[in-house]
């Protein structure tokens, strides 16, 4: 096994001491050592390969430059581009970025949590799952830096970068009505999670705020664990002859995938049969017959955001910050024209 370079080697083949070495690698310009002597130390380390000893460098300064990132499914166009963005933004800071998914499982979150802990992250962004508010409190009582983005829990007083997701709603339910659909279904997940439960405020607001019928058999919460056939049965319920809805809403870029599937399945066009307007884009959007209307949410300023909180709250004591942005409906073919 080759042994690793040390500074002890790069003096001997400079000819100064180990002290000197280190003041040039550790203090670059500000070293106080003469720019010919530098130039010798750095062009020896770079023919030694030299490979500094991060452990000891993160003691030293007291960080790892990490950060952990969690999110609910990194397989989910949505969080999969943010985790890009949070990435990318992060490096620009000299930061490196460890994920894993929590698949909505309080459970999963928490050992991510601990494992991260363990690895001495500088601090966390996370997308945070149903019953994990426990988790969140841990981290706050024990001055861990951290960011919640996506959800948050408004009883807990932490930084957050979210979107109006009630107001993100209500104006997909708006243009769905004014493209004159009077019976306007929603299938959403079944969760306490304050984005979620806002999203549903906004489309039942939007129907009362137009004076049109709200139905609780139009409304369908279904489970995480279980949403093809979830999504199946909310639509084949809200597509009974007797009370057929005239336009769907879905909460989610996944459920609307689901949910395309199966009105294909039994034969209903979109943008001709039935209305569809979709929370979040995804690529599968792209391919599809009928270009989808769809709340589009920022995910580059999701994503910086996250990292500057982030980051200032790692280098110094900070008040909290809490961003809300606001998302922009595309409209596109599947909510254009009158039913």
């Amino acid at each position: 096994m080759k042994k690793k370079v040390s500074l002890k080697d790069i003096a001997k083949k400079v000819g100064v001491s180990t002290a000197t070495v280190s003041y040039v690698l550790s203090k670059g310009k500000n070293s106080r050592v003469s720019e010919e002597v530098s130039e010798k130390v750095k062009k020896a380390a770079k023919e030694l390969n030299y490979q500094p000893n991060q452990i000891a460098k993160s003691l030293k300064m007291g960080k790892t430059f990490t950060i952990g990132l969690v999110v609910a499914d990194i397989s989910n166009p949505f969080f999969a581009n943010i985790a890009r963005i949070i990435e990318d933004e992060a490096k620009k800071l000299n930061y490196t970025v460890i994920f894993g998914s929590s698949d909505e499982q309080a459970d999963k979150s928490w050992d991510l949590i601990q494992f991260l802990m363990n690895r001495q992250v500088d601090g966390f962004i996370i997308a945070p799952t149903e019953g994990s508010e426990k988790q969140i409190k841990h981290l706050k009582d024990n001055n861990i830096p951290f960011v919640l983005i996506d959800r948050h829990f408004p009883k807990i007083d932490s930084n957050y970068v979210v979107i109006d997701n009630f107001e993100a709603a209500f104006s997909a339910i708006d243009r769905l009505i004014e493209t004159g659909n009077k019976k306007i279904g929603m299938i959403a997940y079944s969760s306490a999670l304050h984005h979620m439960t806002q999203r549903i405020k906004g489309y039942r607001e939007a129907l009362t705020n137009k004076g049109l019928e709200r139905k609780n058999s139009w409304l369908h919460e279904i489970e995480y664990s279980g949403i093809e056939e979830g999504v199946k049965e909310a639509i084949n319920a809200m597509l009974d002859e007797n009370d057929r809805v005239d336009a769907l809403f879905f909460a989610t870029n996944t459920l609307a995938v689901h949910g395309l599937r199966y009105l294909n399945e039994l034969k209903h066009i979109v943008g001709r049969d039935i209305a569809i307007v979709s929370f979040d884009e995804g690529e599968a959007f792209d391919f599809y017959y009928c270009p989808l209307t769809y709340v589009k949410q920022p995910l580059l300023e999701l994503g910086s955001n996250a990292v500057r909180i982030l980051t200032n709250h790692i280098s110094r004591d900070a008040e909290n910050e809490q961003v809300s942005l606001e998302a922009k409906l595309i409209v596109r073919e599947s909510c254009k024209i009158a039913y």
